[in-house]
């Protein structure tokens, strides 16, 4: 077990990073900063040269892949870290220097049974992209199909557990002051952040999750997931289809090889919906460097590490939030808020309501290029203090994907409205979710299920209650006392014992002391 002292050492080491990069200012004049965290910033701090503007990305960068990837998780927290924060953060680059290509190989050999000649017929040693956790080869396989190889970093593994068991300790502690530190939920944050890290660090966790994905999007036309080599992916490396293909961010590009830019917008924006309303399950890292246009128009998605999950009834009210949110129905939105428990019950659904609208009604009637979702999430993140709104860990990857998702799709074209173009949608899935035949279904289905688990129940009941005569009623046993109670007893009856004697000792030393005018 890592000792405090050296989690202590890693934070003041990693504190003077940030501090070089004056990414400590505004923790000490935050006023909810708890008192020791301000002590231990101006201890980092100490005889460093801060610039007039802080660069939270570039100090996040400096520190290492760990870092980045906390990094990206704060850039969903304005409520946590700030809103100049989060714009900063959201230009943190998840890209390093890449490793030799010497280790590379040494790594994907060790990987494999077979030699490597026998899979693979050629990898190229340029990596076409090198992240913080593991960089991507084009190779082309034996049989000669060309491929996208992901390769982990040498030793990735070994430098993020030691860099996430200090984030738990110091989100611990931070937790154990109480007060807005213990409403923001740090460790909860960091054990998203673990558990999001650990799937990216297997690689045959993201090549499942391509595989899931795939099968998600196959009714959605023009939206296509590479599909995976798995004779040749393994935990450490994984062999992708090859996608050719324009960078969906190279808009002049697109524009010139005769794309529908509205369209891929539009068609970017209801893929999103598809996979977080429809499926439970969606591509949490759709930024620009993962997302392709090929000839045909098809946009492909690559870089399937952070994968977000809602469950059917989280989606249900999200659903009712964005259409409720796009109505102007903030009673009902405000309603949602507290069935979820987002909302603690002690306070009022109205003053909610009031306090949504208040984040709602700036952005209606307004020209579309005006309209943000992003705008909306900060407006939400501003009222969480006022209502004692705790961090909800399964909605913060959804949070960062829309942000991604209309910041893309804004490129592409300038005038998309995302509400206009999610409400038909959103619309259509809670009728079919929530109308009436959904209902009478859904009620026919648990009354059912129910019915098919009474056998079973019966059957638990009678294990647990056996009928008379299965086995034969035990005779009453007599108590008997175990001889470490005894002796437990004997011990305690003794120290008993010496209390009254020494009392009455002390009270005849002081009669005799009285009588013989020694007191008193």
């Amino acid at each position: 077990m890592t000792r405090p002292a050296t989690h202590i050492l890693r934070l003041l080491k990693w504190g003077r990073t940030l501090a070089r990069h004056g990414a400590l200012r505004g923790i000490e004049r935050d006023p909810n900063t708890p008192g020791p965290v301000k002590r231990l910033a101006r201890i980092a701090r100490f005889g460093t040269v801060q610039p007039k503007e802080p660069d939270y990305a570039g100090a996040f960068q400096d520190i290492g892949p760990a870092a980045i990837k906390l990094g990206q998780t704060l850039a969903t927290r304005p409520d946590l870290v700030g809103e100049d924060a989060v714009h900063n953060l959201l230009s943190l680059q998840d890209s390093l220097p890449p490793v030799s290509f010497e280790r590379v190989e040494a790594s994907i050999r060790d990987t494999f049974v077979q030699p490597l000649e026998e899979i693979f017929a050629e990898i190229d040693p340029v990596p076409v992209g090198s992240a913080s956790i593991a960089q991507v080869h084009r190779a082309v396989t034996s049989d000669g199909r060309p491929v996208a190889l992901k390769v982990l970093r040498p030793g990735i593994r070994e430098q993020f557990a030691r860099d996430i068991q200090t984030y738990e300790w110091a989100a611990a502690h931070l937790e154990a002051l109480g007060g807005e530190a213990a409403r923001l939920r740090p460790r909860l944050v960091v054990a998203n952040l673990k558990r999001w890290t650990n799937r990216e660090l297997d690689l045959r966790r993201e090549a499942a999750s391509a595989s899931e994905l795939a099968e998600a999007m196959a009714p959605i036309e023009g939206y296509h997931i590479p599909a995976i080599d798995w004779d040749r992916t393994n935990g450490r490396v994984m062999t992708i289809e090859w996608v050719d293909g324009i960078k969906i961010s190279e808009v002049d590009q697109l524009r010139a090889a005769g794309h529908d830019l509205k369209e891929l917008a539009q068609r970017l924006v209801l893929a999103f919906l598809h996979q977080a309303i429809d499926a439970g399950f969606f591509h949490a890292d759709m930024h620009q460097g993962n997302l392709f246009v090929r000839a045909d128009g098809t946009i492909v998605a690559i870089d399937f590490g952070i994968m977000g999950r809602i469950d059917r009834r989280a989606r249900l009210w999200l659903a009712e939030i964005l259409y409720g949110l796009t109505t102007g129905n903030y009673r009902r939105v405000a309603e949602i808020h507290f069935e979820a428990q987002y909302v603690p019950s002690y306070h009022s659904v109205d003053e909610f309501a009031t306090a949504l609208r208040a984040v709602g009604e700036p952005m209606r009637g307004k020209p579309v290029s005006e309209l943000s979702v992003g705008q909306m999430l900060d407006g939400l993140f501003a009222i969480t203090r006022d209502f004692d709104m705790q961090t909800q860990p399964h909605l913060l990857l959804l949070q960062k994907t829309m942000v991604m998702v209309e910041g893309i799709a804004t490129q592409l074209d300038p005038e998309i409205n995302m509400w206009d173009t999610s409400a038909p949608y959103v619309r259509a899935w809670i009728r079919d979710e929530l109308g009436p035949e959904a209902l009478i279904a859904d009620r026919l289905r648990e009354d059912a299920e129910t019915l098919l688990r009474l056998p079973e129940l019966i059957r638990r009941i009678e294990d647990r209650f056996p009928p008379k005569g299965g086995a034969p009623e035990p005779p009453p046993l007599p108590e008997i006392e175990l001889i470490w109670d005894r002796r437990e007893r004997k011990r305690g009856d003794g120290r008993w014992l010496s209390y009254l004697i020494a009392a009455g000792a002390g009270g005849l030393a002081t009669w005799a002391a009285f009588a013989a005018g020694l007191i008193g």
